[in-house]
């Protein structure tokens, strides 16, 4: 799930251990003072047949571009220039092993589903340059709009018909560092995948053999035939239209609500999860086999906030539904190889009533939240594919908890370094809450533990958010 950048710069805010407070040492830079110095299309070296690759009904509704921005600092053994050209260098050769990346989307009217034209159109390859340095730049873990100009979201000199599965913007900093902007079409990967194809960028640019051979075998989650749904699935919202026809879905999740949000980063640290995980362990639950795990309590948490802060009313009988990614390559029988290279996450769900969710020990909340993974067996994942191909389904919910805390985009390991940090480009949603990690920096890395949580709330939910966000980690 992907949340787009607008331009409208949302209200300061600072983070610090277990407190949220307005007013940052130094305000956000708004002006990157980017200079575009080159924008080309990448081909691949090696000539192949003309064909199209067949999208699961997963990919089918991912069509959308997703951002993400690699911050490295300065290496005196690869200034930004000779970086650039690696990074340059090795992307042409995955071209060949990512066959698909650089072809183009396209509507089988036959079919009425998307597919990937494998026709090698090309990738966008963009060289910039910023007058700042990463230290003017400041905070890099707070989503500042302006970081929206270190990635190039469309190529000019192309038709929209025309437009690049993939686009790289590499940007020098004077300091010596640089940025690596990715705009990626969602139907390419997930952010697994995404790992896997960084972490082969980086040995292709350091000279070595591909760290991970990808399976491009995206019938491995082809619906079956016939179709046979065995679940409800009410994290999935039926549409009365085929896949590949454009629709809008009445599905709060996919609602542009980014008018009149007060949009706030609270941050837990390793301690705070400790302690929700203990509060966790002590209470009685839904079930004993509930995995009480980071991301569990952490969901768990945010749950009860964003539902009690929701209606005004204080409606005690409303449902909340949570709604989470799961990885679902190790459920499926057989497993799915863990170098697919496609989409591999269905959407898992929690719902219960704010009476429930308020009253409740925090340990069956967690329970609740666990449950939603654990029904994710091959049957229900292989049922929820077949639903997908009788309706066009989009995740159905409250609200929905996108996690990048985890994926270790940060730990890939390039000839420069490490990034010192990498994020997505987001904007203010009320219905999706972004959850990512600390900064590589020291001793402080994606290992520590602390996670960062992006909520975008109109001011009065956003006040009895926060109000009930410390109360609980009380």
């Amino acid at each position: 799930m992907t949340i787009n950048q607008t331009s409208s710069p949302p209200p300061t805010t600072t983070i610090i251990m277990g407190t949220l407070y307005q007013g940052p040492p130094l305000p956000l830079i708004h002006d990157l003072k980017v200079t575009i110095e080159n924008s080309t299309l990448i081909f691949s070296p090696q000539e192949s047949e003309r064909k199209s690759l067949f999208l699961s009904n997963i990919d089918q509704v991912l069509n959308f571009d997703v951002q993400t921005i690699h911050f490295f600092t300065a290496n005196p053994d690869f200034p930004p220039k000779v970086a650039t050209q690696k990074i340059e260098n090795a992307l042409r050769k995955l071209l060949v092993p990512y066959e698909f990346l650089s072809g183009r989307m396209r509507l089988n009217p036959d079919m009425g589903r998307f597919e990937f034209d494998c026709n090698n159109a090309g990738v966008g390859f963009v060289v910039a340059s910023s007058e700042c340095t990463l230290d003017e730049i400041g905070d890099l873990v707070y989503p500042n709009p302006a970081f929206g100009q270190l990635v190039t979201q469309r190529l000019e000199s192309l038709d929209p018909d025309n437009h690049p599965l993939f686009i790289v913007q590499v940007t020098s900093f004077t300091c010596g560092g640089f940025a690596m902007g990715l705009q990626t079409n969602h139907a390419t990967f997930d952010g697994i995948s995404v790992k896997t194809f960084l972490e082969n960028l980086a040995a292709l640019a350091d000279d070595k053999p591909l760290a991970t051979i990808p399976c491009n075998d995206r019938q491995l989650l082809a619906a079956r035939s016939p179709p046979r749904v065995t679940f409800p699935h009410p994290e999935l919202l039926k549409l009365n239209t085929q896949l590949g026809q454009e629709a809008q879905p009445n599905s709060n999740v996919f609602e542009d609500s980014s008018r009149d949000l007060d949009f706030k980063v609270f941050r837990l640290s390793s301690d705070d999860i400790f302690d929700l995980k203990a509060k966790a362990k002590s209470g009685p639950t839904t079930s004993p086999k509930a995995k009480i795990t980071g991301f569990n309590v952490v969901s768990a948490h945010i749950w009860r906030c964003k539902a009690l802060s929701f209606d005004a009313e204080n409606n005690s009988e409303r449902s909340s539904t949570l709604l989470y990614a799961v990885d679902i390559r190790p459920r499926l029988t057989p497993p799915l190889p863990p170098s697919f290279a496609g989409n591999a996450v269905l959407t898992a769900y929690a719902t219960a009533k704010c009476e429930e969710i308020e009253e409740a020990p925090f340990s069956k909340l967690v329970g609740i939240v666990a449950e939603g993974a654990a029904r994710m067996t091959d049957e229900y994942a292989r049922s929820a594919i077949d639903w997908g191909e009788l309706y066009k389904g989009f995740p159905n919910g409250e609200f929905l908890i996108s996690s990048w805390w985890r994926l270790g985009f940060s730990e890939v390991q390039y000839p420069w370094g490490k990034p010192k940090y990498c994020c997505p480009l987001v904007c203010r949603r009320k219905d999706i809450i972004l959850l990512f990690p600390d900064i590589n920096e020291g001793n402080m890395s994606i290992n520590n533990g602390a996670v960062n949580i992006l909520v975008a709330l109109p001011r009065k939910e956003m006040e009895k958010f926060e109000c009930l966000f410390y109360k609980y980690l009380a």
